[in-house]
């Protein structure tokens, strides 16, 4: 029993957010083509593990490999030439095999392999999820939080490739913006690994981590963006400026906006782990629920002025466009 409670919470929050996503696309596929993609999606995930450990085994015979994960340059080099390439690889290989065989009796819209993308993600995810329970790594906290990570990771190819093999006009311009997009999605694998390890280190170190909420959040817009461009529909403009002056301006106030609200979902994170221990009782000691409440509206404060921020752009642009 305990290891089917395993596999439901390493599956059910990877679903439900497909679920999300299968709703938000007018003219989704057949929701078991994507239950299908997201098999394949997990089975990538072991197969992944398997070329790390291949990897780590031959480096081994090669260089000090192993000991590179416990210093930081060794780590940003371990996630830009193993874990980022060959997880992003593993990825894109689960989307391209049955998408071509797809191809041969239907004809798809790129709405439709980007959630393709989306579904392989999420599956490799779930499996990702059940490795770290199994062996205790991680709380069920930590991983629920992180269920979108892959996707927003796989999210530029997966649109690249939408557009490429949708396309009845094949370009070569199109097949080399799904190579770029591959490498996007490698370094901002490797640069979230990253930041997500630094709180290990020592000050100034330890600061870098407090980047990677921000970094989540601009991968989410970024997500959010690239599905309304595969469904035709306008993106969100937030950037309107009409002299480089004011757009400077804008893009400083997006990066504040980011900085804010991403470390607001931070804050919230870190409360959300610090009072998970605790028993209900102890909740409403006073002293624990002054504590909660302080960080609640501190987080909170940061949030608001983050959605008034971006609230004022999206006024800015539609005055621009209008």
């Amino acid at each position: 029993m305990a290891d089917v409670s395993l596999v439901l919470w390493a599956a059910i929050p990877p679903l439900l957010l497909l679920g999300f996503y299968y709703c938000r696309v007018q003219f989704a596929p057949f929701w078991l083509r994507l239950i299908l993609l997201f098999i394949f999606g997990a089975v990538s995930g072991f197969a992944a593990l398997g070329l790390e450990w291949v990897f780590e085994t031959v480096a081994n015979w090669v260089v000090n490999w192993q000991n590179t994960r416990y210093l930081l340059p060794g780590i940003i080099l371990r996630q830009l030439v193993e874990v980022g390439p060959i997880e992003e690889g593993c990825k894109l290989v689960a989307v391209v095999i049955p998408t071509c065989v797809f191809q041969c009796k239907y004809r798809l819209r790129p709405s439709s392999i980007f959630l393709f993308t989306i579904a392989v993600a999420l599956g490799f995810t779930a499996e990702e999820n059940w490795i770290y329970l199994f062996y205790g790594t991680a709380s069920i906290l930590d991983r629920i939080i992180g269920t979108p990570i892959h996707a927003l990771f796989s999210a530029p190819w997966g649109y690249a490739l939408g557009i490429y093999l949708s396309s009845t006009i094949r370009l070569n311009q199109d097949k080399r913006l799904i190579y770029r997009a591959w490498l996007n999605s490698v370094i901002c694998h490797a640069l979230v690994n990253v930041l997500s390890s630094a709180w290990r280190y020592s000050t100034p170190i330890r600061f870098l981590s407090y980047g990677l909420f921000p970094l989540l959040l601009w991968m989410f817009w970024r997500i959010e963006q690239l599905l309304r461009k595969v469904q035709g529909k306008r993106p969100i403009i937030v950037i309107s400026g009409h002299t480089p002056q004011h757009r400077y301006w804008q893009r400083g106030l997006v990066m504040f906006a980011l900085i804010l609200g991403g470390n607001a979902l931070f804050g919230l994170f870190l409360l959300a782990k610090t009072i998970s221990p605790l028993s209900s009782s102890q909740l409403f000691h006073s002293n624990i629920l002054w504590f909660i409440l302080s960080r609640l509206l501190i987080n909170l404060i940061f949030a608001i002025v983050a959605w008034l921020i971006y609230r004022y752009l999206r006024h800015s642009s539609r005055r621009h466009y209008l």
